[in-house]
């Protein structure tokens, strides 16, 4: 049973690693340039957050699965919603910093709040642990809508578009 435990903390930093080294290079050359405001938190904190948040995550989405028997119909939704949360958390990095496409990691951010708050709310009448395991998630993601909404709001000028962007790669 170990090996499912391993395997669901584990699978949310798969997509959160690939993110950060598919991105990592436009961090310092675009990110660095934009203008934050000023309770936005370093650069350093961002992989130490998400190290605990991918973790917490990921074994609350065990303990669902366990108490529900595993892949079973009772699961759908509870665990449908909890992957298509991440696929959205997975997506967030590529919009924003890989295609640097603010508006498209805005409308990201919104729906994965919304998916989110859908999946702990399924989870609390099936394992309550599970459910608040997410509310530092929920807390994170709360900060980095508004810090999204403000770096979409103040950066107009570096709104690029992937058509854009790739014209400049050409």
């Amino acid at each position: 049973m170990w090996a499912y435990t391993v395997g669901f903390t584990v699978l949310p930093h798969v997509g959160g690693f690939l993110g950060w080294f598919i991105n990592r290079k436009e961090i310092p050359v675009w990110y660095e340039k934009l203008k934050k405001p000023s309770w936005c938190p370093s650069r350093k904190i961002f992989p130490v957050a998400w190290t605990v948040l991918y973790t917490g995550m990921g074994y609350a989405s065990y303990l669902v699965w366990n108490d529900l028997g595993g892949c079973s119909s009772k699961a759908l939704i509870p665990l449908g919603l909890y992957g298509a949360q991440l696929a959205l958390n997975w997506a967030w990095p590529p919009f924003f910093f890989g295609a640097r496409n603010m508006k498209m990691a805005l409308i990201d951010i919104l729906c994965l709040d919304g998916l989110a708050i859908g999946t702990m709310c399924s989870w609390y009448p099936i394992n309550k642990v599970a459910a608040l395991l997410m509310v530092p998630y929920l807390g994170w993601l709360a900060m980095a809508t508004c810090l999204t909404i403000r770096i979409w709001k103040d950066n107009r000028s570096h709104r690029l578009t992937l058509q854009h962007h790739l014209k400049k790669l050409c």
